[in-house]
């Protein structure tokens, strides 16, 4: 397989709403014009899980 047939590859993770807020708090690291896209495709995603509601936050959150 070569680097092109990778990139369109889709990988279909778990992980908690937590470590989604970890994964976009390093993510926001980098340069917004290099992940944005990145960064709306994830949001998109929860919201279509969560039936568009938004996600809790903190370690208390149910």
């Amino acid at each position: 397989m070569n680097r092109s047939e990778e990139a369109v590859r889709d990988l279909h993770l778990s992980v908690t709403v937590d470590e989604v807020n970890l994964i976009l708090e390093g993510v926001g690291l980098l340069p917004f014009a290099r992940v944005y896209a990145l960064v709306g495709k994830l949001q998109q995603q929860a919201r279509e899980q969560l039936g568009g509601k938004p996600a809790p936050e903190g370690p208390d959150a149910t």
